[in-house]
Formats: structure tokens, C-alpha cells, sequence
């Protein structure tokens, strides 16, 4: 099985925290589509003829595309790669663009679960970070999603965030929780270099909450969800049972994806290749038939601990005999040996040969994957 991401690098406006990319350039659209449809024609192979299960499309702001634009990317998926296979078709939205109109047009194409950015309920804090909706549209652009048919709707908060205040996060999980939402993904607020929010950072006009406050923030989250029925499935992400995103856990599994549009990536169990990131240049690189992207060539050790960074996050954790089986006797057993202080310590146990983080251990991830991953030295070596 394979997944297809595609980059929609539309927005109105540029939230000052984001640093994925993405244009306000809106009249370059229609062109835009055209090029990734024939992307995604020309890229065909790239698959190895495996069943697309998964589709998703992210952002930018794909809501900011038209029916029209929509029918033609989806009569391109259905023409070279079909969709009878597809059991998970995602579209990223902002609530201010989810009416009643937007929502019953998505309901009659091929998606059937919506991903949609709130990140607060908290008026004056998403003005801050230039979001364009309110929480009033936020929770009654998920009623309309529900009026629309859709019963796989995804929210995603950010916590950590300028001002924060334990009542302030509670709160916004408490509202999560009363819209229901099969999914939800939190993400403690991160600082990239070159943001607007980093610069007011830098220039003392916000201020960073402290790590005992982030402790207690992800604290709330995981005692709130899971309360309410939510399975932690991800360090990040919560779900009602068996409603996981099937996508993002392709990744976190080593499935192969295909990535189009500009910055998109693409992996195929080998190698990783990415897409200029600028909507001009990516536009004239297909037009003229040379897409401009670059390529890593991932040997044995990269993989094993592109492996442990992400399975590690996961609740089902590292296969110990995916581990040997891929990776070599060796390699498995420099994972178990570096395991073997926090198997004793409780913060990772290993159960039906599975390796993976207690809640102990999710409280110090960063370092125990750190720890696991490979490092040549005197005592271990590492062959493709």
C-alpha cells in the first residue's frame, strides 16, 4: 500500500508561527493545478503499482481551492493511480472557510475526513497569531461538517502558546472534547527561525512559557483525552478508537508516499526526494519538463533510526523483529542494549517484542530516541 500527499501552498494570509511553505500569490492558481496534475501523471512509477490507501491534502490552505480545481486533481488520481483503494481522503481547512456551501460541496467529492486548523478557542490569542477565524466559527464550522455528512473530523490545537495559562488550556481541551471530534492533534508551540512569532520573541515583545508549565500543558492533554475515551496514539495525537489517521501513521511506519507540488516530500523506502520549495519555480520546472527536486539516498543506519524516531512516538513502537529483519542481527542489537537503562528505569517496556514508551518515558522521548539511535563507534558497525 502507498499513500499521495499534495501540497496546496494557497493561503490568504500567513499565520506569524508557521514555517511550512506556502504564497499568497492566488492568481497563479489555476496554473498551479495544472502543473500538479501533470506531476502527478508524469511521477506515475514512483509507486511501484502499489494500491493508494491513503490521500491527503495539505497545506497552505487547501480549502482555499474551487470545486473545479478539486475535480481535476481528482479525475488525475482516478485516471493514473484510481481510487477504488482509498479508504482515507483528507483536505486541511480553515473554519472561516468551511460554510454551509464549502461543506456540501466537499461532502460531494471523494473526501471523507476533514483535518481542521483551530489550534485555540481563545479570541484574543488567535488574534495574535493571525489566524482568520474566531472560536464562535471555529465550533460551527464543525456542526456544518457534520450537517455535511462527514463523520472523520480532525482538530488541531497548539498549546505552549504567548500568555498561556493552565485554566486557559483546560479550557480549550474541555471545548475540544465537547464537539467530539474523532481526532485530535496538540502540538506544543515551537519558535522557527525566520516566523514573525520568533522575531517577537527575540525582540521580548512575548515571552516563552517555561518547561514546568509545558510539563503540566501535556499533562492536562493526556488526562483530559484520555478521560474522555481518546486513545494516545502518537506523542501528538489522540483519537476515538480505531479513528487514527491512517496517513500520518504511514509515515511514522515506513510506508511508501508520493509528495507533489512545491516542497512536497516523497518516500519510497530508499530514497527521499523533495520539491523546490517556490510555487514559480516549481510551476516552470514542469511546464518545461524537468522538475526541480533533490534527492537522499538513505543507507542502513539513517533508516534504522529514522525507524526509532518515529515508531518510538507511536503506541505500538519499534518491532524488534522488523528491526533484525530489516536492519541486521547488529543493529537490533545495539538497539536492545541501549534500551536496557530505560527498560530498568520504567520508562520503556518491551512487550510481545515490541519496544515502546511508557508515560514515564513520553515525558523524556527526545532524549531516550536520541539515545537509541545509531552511532558508529569501535563496538558496533553498520552494512548495507
Amino acid at each position: 500500500m502507498a499513500g499521495i500527499y499534495i501540497h496546496i501552498p494557497f493561503c490568504k494570509t500567513r499565520c506569524i508561527y508557521c514555517d511550512f511553505y506556502s504564497t499568497t500569490r492566488s492568481e497563479l492558481k489555476s496554473q498551479y493545478i495544472r502543473a500538479l496534475c501533470r506531476e502527478l501523471t508524469e511521477r506515475k512509477e514512483y509507486l511501484k503499482g502499489e494500491a493508494v490507501e491513503t490521500i491527503y491534502f495539505g497545506g497552505g490552505t487547501p480549502s482555499q481551492l474551487s470545486e473545479e480545481d478539486f475535480r481535476q486533481v481528482f479525475g488525475t488520481i482516478e485516471q493514473v493511480y484510481g481510487l477504488e483503494h482509498a479508504k482515507e481522503i483528507t483536505l486541511e481547512a480553515n473554519p472561516d472557510d468551511l460554510t454551509d456551501e464549502y461543506t456540501g460541496m466537499l461532502s460531494a467529492l471523494p473526501f471523507n475526513r476533514i483535518s481542521m486548523g483551530i489550534q485555540t478557542f481563545d479570541d484574543a490569542t488567535l488574534q495574535l497569531l493571525n489566524r482568520r477565524h474566531n472560536a464562535t466559527q471555529a465550533i460551527k464550522a464543525v456542526e456544518r461538517c457534520r450537517r455535511a455528512g462527514f463523520r472523520n473530523i480532525s482538530i488541531d490545537l497548539i498549546y505552549g502558546l504567548p500568555g498561556e495559562t493552565n485554566e486557559r488550556w483546560k479550557q480549550d481541551l474541555q471545548q475540544a472534547v465537547s464537539l467530539h471530534a474523532e481526532h485530535i492533534s496538540a502540538y506544543h508551540l515551537t519558535y522557527e527561525e525566520g516566523t514573525p512569532i520568533h522575531d517577537m520573541l527575540l525582540s521580548h515583545r512575548i515571552r516563552e512559557v517555561d518547561e514546568e508549565s509545558s510539563a503540566l500543558f501535556f499533562s492536562d492533554l493526556t488526562d483530559t483525552l484520555t478521560a474522555a475515551g481518546y486513545e494516545h496514539y502518537e506523542i501528538s495525537n489522540f483519537c476515538q478508537p480505531g479513528m487514527y489517521s491512517r496517513h500520518n501513521t504511514s509515515y511514522w511506519r515506513g510506508i511508501p508516499y508520493l509528495g507533489c507540488g512545491p516542497s512536497a516530500h516523497s518516500f519510497n523506502t530508499l530514497t527521499r526526494e523533495w520539491n523546490t520549495a517556490s510555487l514559480e519555480k516549481y510551476i516552470s520546472s514542469i511546464e518545461e519538463g524537468h522538475r526541480e527536486f533533490e534527492t537522499e539516498y538513505l543507507d542502513t543506519a539513517t533508516r534504522y533510526n529514522e525507524c526509532i524516531m518515529t515508531a518510538l512516538r507511536t503506541m505500538w513502537g519499534v518491532p524488534m523483529q522488523y528491526v533484525e529483519q530489516t536492519f541486521g542481527p547488529e543493529l537490533r542489537q545495539y538497539c536492545t542494549d541501549m534500551a536496557r537503562p530505560y527498560l530498568q528505569s520504567g520508562k520503556l517496556e518491551l512487550k510481545d517484542n515490541h519496544l515502546r514508551l511508557t508515560r514515564e518515558g513520553i515525558f523524556v522521548s527526545d532524549g531516550i530516541i536520541s539515545d537509541l539511535m545509531f552511532i558508529e563507534d569501535l563496538h558496533y558497525s553498520c552494512r548495507q
